[in-house]
């Protein structure tokens, strides 16, 4: 299966905002949690992510790049804003689709399982003409998660804890929607995980991450609570193979020394 993931805006493009927080940091965040469930988690899953970082991108790119690439399923992800009004989590297909296509079909599992875990209110499964649902030639879906705006909305989207399970009831709902395989839980194998920095404030945990995506190398943020600390870590990779994770490690060291000698 090949998933276009889309983490909306971007760069110059902020997307909506509310008390302090930015779409386009939301969405990159969500999407990134679901590439990595994804990823580790499923077999036979390929993703392509239209940004990695704080990039502007047009639509036209997006899409171009996703129809080019072949994907199976075109996920946009989004957040709301209306002037503190509205709240709740809605999605969309494309206007001229029916509701017995098999866009809507999907759409219609994986709604389903990102209501159950994301606690917002449910506004429903919506139509509308919007450019990536329009100009793509796969299946695409495009999901609105929460208002960012509305002060209770805001409060759940500020929490990483949140993003998380909106994330996990996305990739639930692939999941079930493409038949997904799980992978096999190890039994017994020793697994190297590479952690490229640990830090107590998440912003700086951010900035390794996209610092690593930006070179190419595919990061992502765990916690960690140490005598009472929250440590938030970067980790860059997990291999079976120990001269792997090494390989890794001596990667990801010289492009911070090379990081820290050109800042």
């Amino acid at each position: 299966m090949k998933l276009y993931l889309d983490p909306g805006h971007g760069g110059t493009d902020s997307g909506a905002t509310g008390y302090g927080l930015l779409e386009k940091n939301v969405n990159l965040d969500i999407a990134r949690r679901i590439q990595n469930l994804l990823t580790h988690n499923f077999e036979n899953v390929d993703i392509l992510m239209s940004r990695n970082s704080d990039e502007t991108k047009s639509l036209n790119a997006r899409s171009n790049e996703a129809n080019a690439w072949g994907a199976d399923f075109y996920l946009s992800i989004h957040c709301n804003a209306y002037n503190g009004n509205a709240q709740g989590y809605e999605d969309y297909i494309h206007s001229s689709l029916s509701d017995s296509s098999q866009t809507a079909q999907y759409r219609d599992i994986i709604h389903e399982e990102i209501i159950q875990l994301n606690r917002l209110v449910n506004r429903g499964k919506k139509k509308a003409n919007f450019h990536v649902l329009r100009e793509t030639t796969m299946h695409a879906m495009l999901t609105e998660n929460g208002f960012i705006d509305h002060p209770e909305d805001n409060k759940l989207i500020a929490d990483e804890n949140w993003r998380q399970d909106v994330a996990q009831g996305h990739v639930n709902g692939l999941a079930k929607a493409f038949n997904l395989k799980r992978k096999e839980q190890d039994s017994g194998e020793t697994i190297y995980k590479v952690i490229a920095g640990a830090f107590q404030t998440r912003d700086n945990a951010e900035n390794r991450v996209e610092y690593l995506q930006n070179q190419g190398i595919d990061s992502f943020i765990t916690t960690v609570t140490i005598s009472g600390t929250t440590w938030y870590r970067v980790q860059a990779g997990a291999f079976s193979i120990r001269e792997n994770a090494e390989a890794r490690l001596e990667e990801v060291k010289k492009m911070l020394v090379f990081k820290m000698l050109t800042s």
